[in-house]
Order: C-alpha cells, then sequence, then structure tokens
C-alpha cells in the first residue's frame, strides 16, 4: 500500500455505536398508528447521515487538520482531573468522546448551512479548515480557490459580485439591457471569506445584503444566491484588520471559533507531509464527501431534533439575565440596555444609580449588552446541530452547555469594569472569552437549582395554561385567572430587588393579563 493511502483512511467501526433517533416529522399516518411508536422502517431511514458526519469529522480531525485541542468535554460518569500550575487549573480527562471546537463547529456549520467565523493568528489552518468543508461539499480544490474571495482594502462592490458587460454599458438604453457578469463563487454551496476584516465598508455592506438576504444586487439586477453554510475568517476581531467591521455584518456571524497554537508534538504529521509531498484537501475520501440532497436532508434531520422543556426552560432563564438596565427608562418596558445604547446614554453614570442590585450576583452586570432574537435561534440550531451529531434525538443540558460559547463569543460583550473580573479568581477571564461564557452559563444553572425552578415555577404553570388556548373558558374563570395573575405579581414585587428573570416573568405576566382582559371584554360582548 503507497503511503500516502494514510491519508484517506476511514474507521470501519462505527465512531459512536447507538442506536439512531426517530424524526419527529409530523404524518397524517401517525393518527391511525396510536401510542405506539413507528416500527424498524421509519427508523432506519431516519439518519444514515450522522455516521457519515462523524465519519467526516474523524478524519479531518486525524488526518487532515492537526487540533488535538478536546475543548468540547463530555463525561460518561466521573472523569479524572489534575490541578496544574501555580494558577491551580484544571486539567479534565473526558470519560465520554469529546471533540475540537475548531473541526466540529464548522463542521455542524456545514450541516446546518449557518455562518462560521475563524479567529486566530496568521498560519493556524483557518483558511484550510474553510477549504475543507468546500470539498466535502463536491467541489474541487481548484474550484474551491478559485471562488475564495480575500478581503483587501481596494476591494469594490463590482470585485465582490460582478461587473456590468462594457459592451451593454456603451449600447444600453436602459437599465434592463445591461447584463452582469456575477462572479463565480456567488453560486458555491460553501462560501469562504478570506480576511473579511479588511474589506472596505462600503463593501462590507454588499456582502452583508448577500449573507442576511441571500441575493446579490448590480444596477438593479438581482443574483439569487442557493442555500449556503459560509465561513469568514479574521487574524484580529477584536478591532483589528484594516477596517472596523460593521456591527450588522458582525451578527450575522452564527458561531466564532478559535484556531489554537499547534503542539509541536505533532510535529512528525507535518514531516510526513513533507516528505511524501501531499496536501489532505486533495486527499479527501470519496465517501465522505456530501451531496446537495444529502445535506438538505441532514439539515431537516436536524430541525427534527427535539429541545425538552427542561432545556428550553435553562435557556430562557438565562438568557433573561442580561437585557435588564433599571435605571435606563422611565416605563418598565424601556428599562434595557438597548434603551441606554439608542440613546447615547453615559453608562457609567446610569450604573452609578443602579446602586441597589448585588453587582456580583447579577449576571447582568458582567455585560454591556443583551441577546439578540438572531442570536437565541442560532444557539437553538447549532444545539440540534450537536445532539444530532452524537446521534441524539433530543438536546441535552450538555449540549446546550457546549455551543452556548461559540455562538455568543461575539454576541455577549463583557463589562470589564464589573466587579466579577476584579476577583483575582477570575482575571483570566478577561482574556479567555469562552471560557468566560460557559462559566457564566454554570452560574445561571446554580441560580436556577437554588431557585429550584424545575420544580416550583408558578409563571410556567399559568402560561401553559393559557397555551391550551381559551376556547370554552367562563367568564367566571377568566376572572379567576386574572385575580391570580395580580395576587402572583404583588407577591413578586414586595420588597425584591429587580433582577433579569424577575423582570422577564413579570413581562409575561402582563402579557398574561392582557390577553385575558381582551377576552374577558370580548365574553361580555357576546
Amino acid at each position: 500500500m503507497p503511503s500516502f493511502n494514510l491519508f484517506q483512511r476511514l474507521s470501519q467501526a462505527p465512531t459512536k455505536p447507538k442506536s439512531a433517533p426517530v424524526a419527529r416529522q409530523f404524518d397524517v399516518a401517525d393518527l391511525y398508528q396510536g401510542p405506539i411508536a413507528l416500527g424498524a422502517e421509519g427508523e432506519t431511514q431516519a439518519r444514515p447521515f450522522d455516521e457519515k458526519l462523524r465519519q467526516a469529522y474523524f478524519w479531518i480531525v486525524n488526518h487532515a487538520i492537526i487540533s488535538p485541542h478536546y475543548d468540547i468535554e463530555y463525561n460518561d460518569g466521573p472523569s479524572q482531573t489534575y490541578s496544574v500550575g501555580d494558577s491551580r487549573r484544571t486539567l479534565n480527562l473526558p470519560s465520554a468522546q469529546s471533540y475540537s471546537s475548531f473541526i466540529l463547529l464548522p463542521l455542524l456549520t456545514f450541516a446546518t448551512r449557518r455562518k462560521c467565523l475563524f479567529v486566530g493568528g496568521p498560519g493556524r489552518g483557518k483558511t484550510a479548515s474553510a477549504l475543507l468543508m468546500g470539498v466535502l461539499a463536491g467541489s474541487t480544490v481548484k474550484e474551491v480557490k478559485r471562488a475564495m474571495q480575500h478581503g483587501h482594502p481596494q476591494m469594490t462592490v463590482a470585485d465582490l459580485l460582478g461587473n456590468p458587460l462594457p459592451a451593454d454599458l456603451v449600447n444600453a438604453q436602459s437599465m434592463d439591457d445591461i447584463r452582469i457578469a456575477w462572479r463565480a463563487w456567488l453560486g458555491m454551496r460553501v462560501k469562504i471569506v478570506d480576511e473579511y476584516n479588511r474589506i472596505p465598508t462600503r463593501t462590507q455592506s454588499a456582502l452583508l445584503t448577500v449573507m442576511g438576504d441571500n441575493y446579490a444586487e448590480v444596477l438593479n439586477h438581482i443574483y439569487e444566491c442557493p442555500e449556503a453554510a459560509w465561513y469568514l475568517t479574521a487574524n484580529d476581531d477584536q478591532g483589528g484588520g484594516t477596517y472596523q467591521v460593521i456591527e450588522a455584518l458582525r451578527d450575522r456571524v452564527d458561531v466564532t471559533v478559535q484556531a489554537l497554537a499547534f503542539n509541536p508534538r505533532f510535529l512528525n504529521e507535518l514531516l510526513l507531509r513533507v516528505e511524501e509531498n501531499v496536501r489532505p484537501e486533495e486527499l479527501v475520501p470519496p465517501d465522505i464527501i456530501f451531496t446537495e440532497g444529502e445535506v438538505d436532508q441532514i439539515g431537516e434531520a436536524i430541525r427534527q431534533v427535539g429541545i425538552p422543556d427542561a432545556v428550553r426552560r435553562r435557556l430562557e432563564f438565562f438568557a433573561s439575565q442580561f437585557e435588564l438596565f433599571e435605571t435606563a427608562g422611565g416605563q418598565f418596558e424601556y428599562m434595557t440596555k438597548d434603551t441606554a445604547r439608542l440613546a447615547g446614554a453615559d453608562r457609567g453614570q446610569a450604573q452609578a444609580a443602579d446602586n441597589g442590585r448585588d453587582r456580583l450576583k447579577d449576571l447582568g452586570c458582567q455585560t454591556l449588552n443583551g441577546i439578540s432574537v438572531r442570536t437565541l435561534m442560532a444557539l437553538m440550531i447549532y444545539a440540534k446541530a450537536m445532539a444530532y451529531f452524537r446521534g441524539n434525538g433530543e438536546v441535552e443540558l450538555e449540549d446546550l452547555r457546549q455551543v452556548l460559547p461559540f455562538v455568543l463569543h461575539n454576541k455577549l460583550q463583557p463589562d470589564p469594569d464589573a466587579p466579577f473580573f476584579a476577583l483575582p479568581e477570575n482575571a483570566a477571564y478577561r482574556s479567555d472569552r469562552l471560557g468566560w461564557l460557559r462559566r457564566l452559563f454554570d452560574l445561571s444553572n446554580d441560580e436556577f437549582n437554588r431557585l429550584d425552578l424545575d420544580r416550583d415555577d408558578p409563571v410556567g404553570v399559568l402560561s401553559a395554561e393559557f397555551d391550551l388556548g381559551l376556547d370554552g373558558v367562563s367568564e367566571r374563570e377568566t376572572l379567576a385567572r386574572l385575580n391570580r395573575i395580580e395576587k402572583l405579581i404583588a407577591e413578586r414585587t414586595k420588597g425584591r430587588k429587580l433582577y433579569g428573570p424577575l423582570y422577564d416573568d413579570l413581562l409575561k405576566l402582563k402579557y398574561l393579563h392582557q390577553r385575558y382582559t381582551n377576552y374577558r371584554s370580548w365574553l361580555r360582548s357576546q
């Protein structure tokens, strides 16, 4: 066997032997099946592709991109831990299959056709990893390289999208007569923009339209782009680069992964490539190439992965910590950080007036902003994709915990003046944003457990009761529910400081009260 075949070797054994979950997609036949689950036929068709995704992951991590950093840790039982160095940092040996975020998150981006940003210093494999994703989509290495957009300070909109044909510009009587020579990359299923923070601001706006709305426009002509996975790279995403990245473009990025340093202990792998003169991207095994239809099916299967109410409730509780800014608004609904941002208010002055809360306990005091709807949707999609990749039919809390730092990396901005960062044990979180976000989620879960919200959540009970619908609810019952809501609000607001979760609970109760009030008015008009 020639030695370079080592690079094309795939594992013959299942990468994660586990029973396959069943898709939850509704079928009218379900109405006749009763409570009994569908048989083996539906199960076997549900997922041949999660194993293919895992094969692709292990091929990349073992043979293509040398990334021995297992920072997405899963445990199945107790794990071995060690305290290392003067700082006593923990080295954990996971007891279950764990993953490298630098490979796994781009692969999940490929499967869900979202947008991934690579950050890190030059020569750490950012572009090579993006190139491999293009090859997995069925393109040749040459096609992917030619379609790759390289950001540079003189890049124009025409460079990015396409040119009008010169002859048409001279002879055309109207804009409709001008034909556009569109750039080939717009039609690719994997789009790569290298060093996107070197693109001029005006061209960034054109890129934003393609990323956000999936079409390109030149001289009133429209090019509809196919659904695609996006990969962007930046050496510095903290304000460096030739141009500042516009906020809307940064917000379109769904997940951010950091390229970590090369471990010299793996130098023999590089030596083998030099001696055999091979490039991994040219040796991708055909068995892990995905057709367009396969990616469509994977995306549909990922959307069918369930998020249990208990996991969703933890996410709700976490997200509710960050938007409240009590001194920013006079009206209850406008007491948010976004209100202060829009007004350009002096944040230090507003914080000085907000002296009632425990600023160490309140997680919202650690951030400058809240979490947007787009970010929450991305978070749920990646949690589903992680569960699918692990062969599960439902998202576990640990799936959410593992993907959360990478989704919020560019979205939740830390407040460096927060008391939390002044504690010596938290000093490392000033630079380690992923570690800080994971710590933030752990603290939120600790508070959720302390409040015993899994078992005692009266707002959740009222909400579930309302979700059953109002058909047949009598006026007497409506008045009783209104009374319960008012009593709960009075109880919750009596002598308590206002924290983010309480603020969102009160807004939810106000919403329910208004819906029942409207329903009562309708009943009386009948």
